[in-house]
């Protein structure tokens, strides 16, 4: 019995350690990521071809009135920028997100954390060269590699009213800052 207590113990103790799990991440918004992917020696880029894509202008298109004839079209009862319907996939946590921290803004649209997960678990560990923090990042809520295609279906699917069809490699090539591989 007190092996397994101690067991048990051992995971907890584990389990605190090596930071927090992902259904405890906290949506931290785009400014936070800027911080370092602004600067291509400390973490590339990425935010420069965010900044430029449809992503990051992805909630103020649901402000558009073509967004608003597709809203009455499906029966909406609320605007397009307000409708679950349309938040979960014109905004970081689906609008609805009520794991955020002070920094997340809604306004700023689709961003590295719709696709790489809510960063506050891993936001300190992910860009560290060695393996185990890569490894602790990954454990932490990081969507990297290949989950990221899963990730981008959730959203470019059928089920979108302006779906026209999703080609994860050309889609890739438009926004692609450091990575999956091609």
């Amino acid at each position: 019995m007190k092996t397994i207590h101690g067991i048990v113990a051992l995971a907890l103790a584990v389990a605190c350690v090596s930071g927090v799990t992902t259904a405890e991440n906290k949506f931290v918004g785009v400014k936070r990521c800027m911080a370092c992917h602004k600067i291509e020696k400390m973490g590339g880029l990425a935010y420069a071809v965010w900044e430029k894509s449809p992503h990051a202008m992805a909630f103020e298109t649901l402000k558009s009135k073509a967004a608003e004839e597709i809203a009455k079209k499906r029966g909406l009862t609320k605007p397009a920028s307000e409708s679950p319907e349309c938040l979960k996939c014109h905004v970081s946590g689906g609008g609805t997100a009520k794991n955020v921290d002070v920094s997340y803004k809604m306004e700023e649209g689709v961003t590295c954390e719709a696709c790489h997960g809510a960063a506050s678990g891993f936001i300190g560990l992910h860009n560290k060269k060695d393996d185990e923090s890569k490894a602790k990042a990954k454990a932490a809520g990081l969507v990297v590699g290949d989950d990221v295609k899963k990730v981008c279906e959730t959203c470019h699917n059928s089920g979108s009213p302006s779906f026209k069809g999703f080609k994860f490699a050309e889609a890739w090539a438009k926004i692609e800052h450091g990575g999956p591989k091609k």
